[in-house]
């Protein structure tokens, strides 16, 4: 018996469109876990939700030039997640890794953060980790937990230990994740430093930042944006970005190296549906760029 079919349960089908797992590129899989979360806990809700949403809007990318229904994916359901964040996380390893040697691209949907650790250990040696965020998560402990979604960044770079980690839309912050981001050479590019530079000059920074990798990670904790257009999410935060300036440093980075990505951080009833709704549209604009990339 495989990983996939001990540890998932179908689920209704993201986007609507399925093919055979033999067949399909692209795999869905759900991670209904917010044990870790510190301010709103509802992240498990998440995938349950933004399928939900996946049904019911456009699915024509304009900026990748690519329709979803197109795309080869098949939606695999979500992970049997328990309380215990270690087994929960040894789990998104096991999965994710059987899909990634299958030559799949694993696209996770959470759940809170604190997943992005299991499945950047999947893709094991050789592998820099993109995140668009509005936290650095690079706290060695909060609330006497050395894994949660605040710590997990830090435990990637020690665990892990990337060739490049790039956070983008930072403007939450404490000390002591400054000190060590420097101190370990994470690279951060600020919400107000997006702003002032545009997204050209930004993605070129991206781009140069990422140049040597041969793997790259992609996670997107969907607090990068503005409350004003996803107020539910589990620890929102002023200042961020726009919709459109998330898209369209999706479209510039986005490249065949890409291997895996996940979406995360979504916290469903605290609004009426707006935030699930772009959280799927944001899905399926890395699922476009990604098979554009791999067209390529």
């Amino acid at each position: 018996m495989s990983y996939r079919e001990l540890y998932v349960s179908p689920s209704a089908v993201f986007s609507g469109y399925q093919k055979t797992f033999k067949e399909a590129n692209y795999m869905i899989l759900g991670v209904p876990f917010d044990v870790t979360s510190t301010y709103r806990v509802d992240a498990r809700f998440a995938p349950t939700a933004i399928r939900e949403a996946s049904l019911n809007i456009e699915t024509y990318s304009f900026r990748a030039e690519v329709d979803i229904e197109d795309l080869q994916m098949h939606d695999l359901g979500d992970l049997h997640v328990i309380g215990d964040t270690v087994e929960t996380l040894k789990r998104v390893e096991q999965v994710v890794k059987e899909l990634f040697d299958a030559g799949k691209v694993p696209v996770l949907i959470g759940g809170e953060h604190t997943i992005t650790l299991g499945a950047v250990r999947a893709i094991g040696k050789n592998v820099a980790v993109l995140d668009f965020d509005a936290h650095l998560d690079t706290r060695n402990e909060y609330m006497n937990l050395k894994i949660s979604h605040t710590t997990f960044m830090r435990r990637i770079n020690e665990q892990v230990k990337p060739t490049k980690i790039v956070e983008v839309g930072t403007r939450a912050v404490c000390r002591e994740e400054l000190d060590y981001a420097k101190k370990a050479g994470i690279n951060f590019i600020t919400a107000h430093q997006i702003r002032k530079s545009g997204v050209e000059q930004t993605s070129k920074k991206i781009k140069n930042l990422l140049k040597d990798a041969k793997k790259i990670y992609l996670t997107v904790d969907l607090d990068v944006l503005d409350p004003a257009f996803a107020p539910a999410v589990q620890n929102p935060e002023p200042d961020g970005l726009c919709t459109h300036h998330l898209y369209d440093l999706l479209h510039e980075v986005f490249d065949e190296r890409i291997v895996a990505f996940d979406l995360v951080e979504v916290a469903p009833h605290f609004d009426n549906g707006v935030t699930a709704i772009q959280a799927a549209k944001t899905i399926f604009e890395m699922l476009s760029h990604a098979e554009k990339a791999h067209r390529r």
